[in-house]
């Protein structure tokens, strides 16, 4: 048996999402584990909100496409993030006006390589993807994910990644400092 079938991991963003998963959970026929990394914060989080016609309607998305790029031929970097990070780079680019589409990785394992593939083609382009997370280098996705966006792009993206520096500690223990690297990740994602 592939470990695939034994776990999935998943970091939903949205309150359609989180019911979705749950409820994909609960009517599979085989059982598997579920490991969520949701933050808390996403549950009282305004951007997080849903309609009713998309908790009733909707399913589970392994990655959301950036719903606030007007036209994709306008798009030079794609970024792909997962958790609460999504929003303050939508957020961001907003402000900015930039030129980058900021994609949502709802589920990390299995590695949902097809979706990505079918959301970059849209950003014809387009010719950089960067990974972005909150957490320093050494203890985010990026180590996991590194590899695996290499063999889906290939040559066609330059890759890079945006994180914090490497650290012994996930979190600064300073609420003013992690504002600042908050705000220093998204510049450098946007840049």
């Amino acid at each position: 048996m592939a470990a695939e079938d034994n776990i999935q991991v998943v970091n939903a963003t949205t309150a359609a999402q989180y019911f979705h998963l749950l409820r994909r959970q609960v009517r599979r026929d085989k059982r598997k584990p579920l490991v969520v990394f949701t933050p808390k914060s996403l549950l009282r989080a305004k951007q997080a909100r849903s309609s009713v016609e998309s908790l009733v309607d909707g399913r589970f998305m392994e990655v959301v496409d950036d719903p606030g790029v007007g036209s994709p031929e306008d798009v030079q970097r794609v970024v792909l993030c997962t958790g609460k990070i999504a929003y303050d780079a939508l957020a961001g680019r907003d402000k900015a006006g930039a030129p980058v589409a900021i994609v949502r990785v709802e589920q990390l394992y299995p590695w949902p390589e097809d979706q990505i593939a079918s959301v970059l083609a849209k950003y014809e382009r387009a010719t950089e993807v960067v990974w972005l997370q909150e957490e320093p280098e050494n203890m985010g996705s990026w180590y996991f994910v590194a590899g695996r966006l290499h063999k889906l792009v290939g040559e066609d993206y330059k890759i890079g990644h945006v994180t914090r520096i490497e650290s012994g500690s996930p979190a600064s223990g300073s609420a003013a400092l992690h504002s600042l690297e908050q705000n220093d990740l998204i510049a450098r994602v946007l840049a």
